[in-house]
């Protein structure tokens, strides 16, 4: 059954940024082009929101990125990276994605759009559906799981047309030594 995308459909795009970013990197060894990302995501139809969940490291270098996607319109939620005891490193945002979309789902929009390749959020797109919500979700479909794409009621694959949502990683130049 096709989907309906209509100009009046009020959408909430929740960006898992460490997903999107990690597919990217190893699938094409470029960044995501998080400009293109929203405007296949939104496809013409109202924005409510749109918020990428993002992770801070102890260096802080990735502000610069944190202030881009500000521009573009997507509004940052940041989670320190946890450091555990034995070096071991976790920064997920799964939990925080899922309560925003069951509070945005249930008041002020018709669609949720999840941009993440993750199976882990199964779940919510059964409950948002079962609640009345058209969900779509848009990732690298190399690397997004079978059964989350079975879930959702469209899924946008960004592998599909991987240089329209990838910049390339420019090569640095090394100092050649005399």
């Amino acid at each position: 059954m096709p989907i309906i995308k209509h100009k009046d459909q009020r959408v909430a795009i929740l960006i898992d940024v460490q997903n999107l970013y990690h597919s990217a990197k190893n699938l094409y060894n470029a960044r995501v082009n998080f400009n293109e990302v929203l405007k296949a995501a939104l496809a013409g139809r109202k924005l409510v929101r749109a918020i990428g969940y993002v992770i801070k490291t102890e260096t802080g270098e990735e502000s610069a990125f944190f202030e881009a996607l500000t521009k573009m319109g997507i509004e940052t939620k940041i989670k320190d990276l946890q450091i555990f005891p034995g070096g071991i490193k976790k920064g997920d945002w799964d939990v925080g994605i899922t309560v925003d979309a069951i509070r945005l789902g249930d008041f002020f929009i018709d669609v949720l759009i999840l941009a993440t390749g993750d199976g882990d959020f199964v779940p919510l797109v059964e409950y948002l559906r079962n609640r009345g919500r058209q969900v779509e979700v848009i990732a690298f479909g190399r690397s997004t799981s079978a059964k989350l794409k079975e879930a959702t009621d469209d899924f946008i694959d960004m592998s599909a047309d991987s240089k329209k949502f990838t910049i390339p990683i420019k090569k640095s130049k090394k100092t050649v030594k005399k």
